[in-house]
């Protein structure tokens, strides 16, 4: 229980992300694990991931995927690690900058990277359409996906993440205003929550290699304890 309290006073004091105009923040400290030891990222603060295993739930969904118009769920991608972030495609600077450097992890991670999928979830649906959307993250990765969904459905997704997302429709283009949190959350081969990226737009030169060991990483360690499984039943 004190090693818990510790890293999660620890975790609180984490710098909280910008994320595309006018701002964003992270609602939520995340405790940091002892399984943090396993993972090879640079320290806290500096681009590194923090330990959530048992502390969020494992990946579950119901969307539309882009590129094929159909329906898909977390099941359609199990075996493949999951890497999870919200943003949308009239986005300014941090979600350009975030896909492009999961793209470098992408390169980093080599013959690995078939076995990873990164999902790009639209908060703004009305602008981001199918066409829209799927063209966007083409741009970046040909292994990268879009998801929409009905705004009761986005709404519970960034719920079921403590993910800040609001958009405020304006007739100009100035005026329509989106915000979002940054994290992307990555989920192992069985759908499980294992770490998050905290601020990959934000850093200058991110640690790709010391990223693409924890990816890997996380599918050859074990999940969470009591709080793992715990977490299936959220």
């Amino acid at each position: 229980m004190i090693r818990a309290l510790a890293a999660l006073l620890l975790c609180a004091g984490l710098a909280l992300g910008l994320a595309c105009a006018p701002a964003a923040f992270v609602p939520t400290a995340f405790a940091a694990t002892a399984a943090q030891t396993t993972l090879s990222g640079v320290p806290l603060g500096k681009g590194g991931v923090v330990e959530v295993s048992g502390l969020v739930p494992p990946l579950g969904f119901t969307m539309t995927e882009a590129e094929t118009g159909k329906t898909v769920t977390a099941q359609d991608f199990r075996g493949k690690t999951v890497l999870l972030y919200f943003g949308y495609t009239n986005c300014p600077d941090v979600c350009p900058d975030t896909l492009y450097k999961l793209h470098m992890l992408f390169r980093a991670l080599g013959p690995a990277a078939k076995n990873v999928v990164f999902l790009f979830v639209t908060i703004d649906p009305k602008r981001d359409t199918d066409a829209v959307l799927a063209k966007y993250v083409a741009l970046f990765d040909t292994q990268f996906r879009g998801l929409r969904g009905t705004p009761d459905q986005i709404y519970r997704l960034a719920r079921r993440y403590r993910v800040v997302a609001s958009v405020h429709p304006s007739p100009d283009p100035l005026k329509y205003q989106v915000v979002h949190s940054a994290l992307v959350y990555v989920f192992d081969a069985k759908g499980r929550a294992r770490f998050i990226i905290p601020d990959l737009g934000l850093t200058r030169h991110p640690d790709y290699k010391a990223l693409a060991a924890d990816i890997e990483a996380a599918n050859r360690s074990k999940a969470g304890g009591v709080l793992g499984w715990l977490a299936r039943f959220e």
